[in-house]
């Protein structure tokens, strides 16, 4: 079925989702039904794919979800995955894999010093006992929306934890907390970012020009008697909504454009150009963490939701990566962001609206693009892409896109 009208079908019933496909006046069918075209679950996706399923898709079908999707968007394997990457370019001697005096990383300190609990008990216990005085937050390893994390000062409160057997059934990780947090305002914010991937060998992915920024409703307290009030310390739009206040006319979000602006008159345009760049190379690293790992079918594409927090110094942190980045709308500046956003990966996983063919995918024009920019494309020129990252390497800068 290489013509005809697109067939979709979706197991979330998101105004994103079902208007866009309305507007494109696709054809809507049953998951039962022979559909091109699946916005899914990663339930949904983890059935479609098992050996038991027996399913087989056809080169005119393509789903929102990689198979194992999770190497990147689970919190430990995200860390374990990162390490690994690192160790490994670090036997290839690459430069990438340079570290410092202090023994940090000069280009691919990416995310804050995690362990995984409880498999990393004892190791995190003696880091613990040489930096005593360090603030950890600890947070369940496949949970979503703030829930069971908490902030440890003490090693008496992971023992407790450590006595519940309920916990004890659980994977964590537990993370340096970033206690000198970028403020705005006086208060904590990190960043939603959006980034579309439609292949990890060669990789091939994009960049959203339409990230925000979540606020706390509450300013910024370093103190440890704060360390309960979630409302200062954690900025999920789940657990903030439910605040004295929160505002729902803005829901306490800004478009990352506005945060530009805010670096810019604060701290100059060389340091608003820089963290930018910093941002798009964390989220490029990242990805190439996990390229050797991730099962690249050539029917999947993924739209990531990047959590990114930045801290005093302007240094932007990798907090987690979203396989299902939230699709509700808690404003009607959200709405029209989040539409916008699908609309412009459809325009690039079916360039001009037409029936999808994962043998000739197509490449998709600038106007198709929309509000996306190309952050990497592994099929250009390999000393194109070899010399960019020498110079990026060397400079810690780079352009805002990687073409």
């Amino acid at each position: 079925m290489s013509g005809g009208r697109v067939r979709w079908c979706t197991d979330l019933e998101k105004n994103a989702l079902v208007s866009n496909f309305e507007r494109r006046g696709w054809q809507r069918v049953s998951s039962d039904d022979q559909w091109n075209v699946y916005w899914a679950t990663v339930g949904t996706v983890h059935r479609l794919f098992s050996p038991d399923h027996g399913y087989r898709l056809n080169d005119n079908q393509i789903l929102n979800h990689f198979p194992n999707h999770y190497e990147l968007t689970r919190k430990d394997l995200m860390v374990k995955n990162i390490k690994r990457y690192r160790r490994d370019l670090d036997k290839e001697g690459s430069p990438l894999a340079a570290k410092g005096r202090d023994g940090r990383y000069l280009h691919l300190d990416l995310v804050p010093d995690t362990f995984m609990l409880p498999s990393d008990y004892s190791i995190f216990v003696q880091e613990f006992r040489r930096h005593p005085h360090t603030t950890w937050i600890m947070k369940p390893s496949g949970a979503a929306q703030g829930r069971g994390i908490f902030l440890v000062t003490k090693l008496s409160q992971l023992k407790r934890w450590s006595k519940d057997s309920k916990a004890q059934a659980r994977s964590y990780v537990i993370s340096r907390y970033l206690d000198r947090p970028y403020l705005i305002g006086g208060k904590k914010f990190d960043l939603r970012l959006y980034v579309l991937v439609t292949s990890f060998r060669p990789l091939k992915a994009y960049m959203s020009r339409l990230g925000f920024c979540r606020f706390c409703t509450v300013k910024y307290d370093a103190s440890t008697s704060s360390y309960d009030d979630m409302f200062i310390h954690l900025t999920n739009v789940s657990l903030q909504k439910h605040s004295g206040e929160y505002n729902d006319i803005h829901g306490g979000k800004w478009h990352v454009d506005n945060l530009r602006l805010h670096v810019e008159s604060t701290r100059g345009k060389e340091a608003a150009d820089k963290l930018f760049d910093d941002m798009n190379w964390v989220i490029l690293q990242s990805l190439k963490s996990v390229q050797s790992v991730m099962i690249n079918d050539r029917h999947c594409f993924e739209v990531y939701g990047y959590d990114i927090i930045i801290d005093d110094d302007l240094k932007p942190w990798l907090i987690e990566v979203n396989a299902s980045p939230s699709l509700s709308a808690t404003t009607v500046a959200d709405r029209i962001m989040k539409h916008t956003v699908i609309d412009d990966v459809f325009s690039i996983v079916c360039p001009d609206n037409r029936m999808p063919d994962v043998r000739n995918p197509g490449v998709p024009t600038r106007e198709q693009m929309g509000t996306f920019e190309v952050l990497y494309d592994e099929t250009q020129d390999v000393a194109v892409v070899a010399e960019k990252e020498k110079r990026r390497t060397l400079t810690r800068r780079s352009s805002s896109t990687w073409k």
